[in-house]
């Protein structure tokens, strides 16, 4: 089986996510410490003990699903597991940051750091109540393109995530993203609703944001890495550090290709996927778009004795 390393972005994260694994394994409490230290703050009490609201902020909810994706990649590897067993690595969002550290090309202490940027930075760029995103089932790509486009009306409005076949997200001002709903129901939507995101994130409209990610991320050391990311705004591999930095940047205001990454993943042979970190819902994505890749969490010390059969 050809397998890949895919990992979770914004909205997987729980209270307690992780610590099943930090208690049963070192290596993954190893990175709880890391990512504490380089925040300069328990963020990690705040993931096990805190509240759900406080965890959901855009700032904290990026460095801490990259910290529980990291704690169990690094317990699959105590099991023997690599990140070399995989012939690619991808990620939704801030998952794609998760995955290049999971592949050693940016150390877990910089990711920690540039995603407590990258959330900071997202939320300031667009003041509360000003943008809105939402979930738009049971219409194609080419057809949610067009409903953004109609609604935009000189506002933005943007075909934000690519999930599935019938799942796309819409991101942009709040009153063209209003318009949009009303317009997708009248083209045959299943359902369009708005999402309770706190900024419209993946549009033209986090501009400031990539400005100041394009600054943070030059003061990064990024390496090739181990294996090849599938890249959210291109969907497809790259491993040339420097194209990798500029797709980082790219990929704040630009659409998440999930759809289109997993499809290349399966041209590519893949006909596995372990979904590394919380929650399954990029597993049922990945079951939407390709019936023929088996899909595994990985979030849990029993998640990976099963692995280990």
């Amino acid at each position: 089986m050809t397998r890949a390393f895919v990992f979770p972005g914004q909205g997987a994260q729980t209270i307690s996510m992780g610590k099943a694994l930090a208690e049963a394994y070192p290596a993954a409490k190893a990175v709880f410490e890391e990512v504490d230290e380089a925040l300069g703050e328990s963020l990690s009490s705040l993931i096990w003990e805190g509240e759900i609201e406080t965890l959901t902020l855009t700032q904290n909810a990026q460095p801490a699903l990259m910290a529980t994706s990291l704690a169990a990649m690094r317990a699959l590897e105590a099991e023997g597991f690599a990140v070399t067993d995989a012939a690619f690595v991808a990620g939704h969002s801030l998952g794609e940051y998760s995955a290049l550290a999971a592949a050693g090309a940016i150390s877990v202490a910089d990711t920690a750091r540039l995603l407590r940027t990258r959330g900071e930075a997202m939320q300031k760029a667009v003041p509360v109540g000003v943008g809105a995103m939402a979930a738009l089932l049971g219409l194609d790509f080419a057809t949610v393109k067009d409903v953004a486009e109609e609604a935009a009306q000189g506002e933005v409005c943007q075909a934000a995530n690519d999930n599935d076949p019938g799942q796309v997200v819409v991101s942009g001002h709040k009153d063209a993203v209003e318009r949009a709903v009303e317009i997708a129901k009248e083209k045959g939507a299943k359902r369009a609703v708005l999402l309770p995101v706190s900024a419209p994130f993946h549009c033209a409209l986090m501009a400031p944001a990539a400005e100041v990610m394009a600054e943070a991320l030059d003061d990064v050391e990024i390496v090739a890495p181990a294996v090849p990311l599938v890249a959210n705004v291109r969907a497809s591999a790259v491993t040339d550090p420097a194209l990798i930095r500029a797709l980082l940047v790219e990929q704040v205001t630009g659409s998440v290709r999930w759809r289109e990454s997993v499809a290349y993943m399966a041209a590519e042979g893949v006909t596995e996927m372990w979904e590394i970190g919380a929650g399954k819902a990029l597993s049922g994505m990945v079951r939407r778009i390709e019936k023929s890749i088996a899909c595994s969490a990985v979030g849990t010390p029993e998640d990976i004795a099963k692995l280990k059969g």
